[in-house]
């Protein structure tokens, strides 16, 4: 893959899916590691905003600390606010492997959220079951690629609940992106 200038629009957007969605992967793969770097750096200078094309979708970072490392890596995740919930999806545009910041999360529940320029501690839940599919059919309301995402795969999507540790962040979440279910 030819690596250009790395622009948050919606086709460098479609080469990180393509790039993700591999058999074995993200890995280093140099455009992923790239496009985040990017995308963090204008999600914090915008405070949890950014300008243009992606400008519409409702992104957070999440700093989880690595299984095997012990290395804190922060990465940007869509996230959605379902019955007053914080919610990300480990869909990996459908690929047939959970992303590595979920098999952290799983490892070590304790993350740290960057959401609309402020901070906070949280534990990173799995949500089970109905309650699962419940939320994930709010979100597939609401953004209908996780539907596709879905039949890309074999494995069910996990949606995980983003549950603050002492910090009140309601005034937070009645964004524009809360499905009402």
């Amino acid at each position: 893959m030819t690596q250009g200038p790395i622009e948050l629009t919606v086709a460098q957007l479609g080469m990180l899916t393509e790039e993700v969605r591999r058999p074995e992967g993200p890995g280093d793969a140099p455009h992923t590691k790239a496009f985040n770097d990017v995308m963090i750096a204008a999600l914090r200078e915008g405070k949890g905003r950014i300008e243009g094309e992606l400008g519409a979708i409702d992104l957070l970072i999440m700093t989880s600390t690595g299984r095997k490392s012990g290395i804190r890596r922060p990465a940007p995740i869509g996230y959605f606010v379902v019955e007053g919930r914080l919610l990300i999806i480990a869909s990996m545009g459908g690929a047939d492997i959970n992303p590595q910041w979920y098999h952290n999360i799983v490892a070590n529940a304790d993350v740290t959220v960057e959401l609309l320029g402020e901070e906070f501690s949280a534990t990173a839940v799995p949500t089970t079951g109905e309650d699962r599919e419940r939320v994930f059919a709010a979100i597939c309301a609401k953004a209908e690629v996780f539907s596709d995402y879905q039949s890309r795969t074999t494995r069910l999507l996990p949606v995980v609940e983003l549950v603050p540790v002492d910090a009140d962040i309601s005034h937070l979440l009645g964004g524009p992106s809360t499905p009402q279910s």
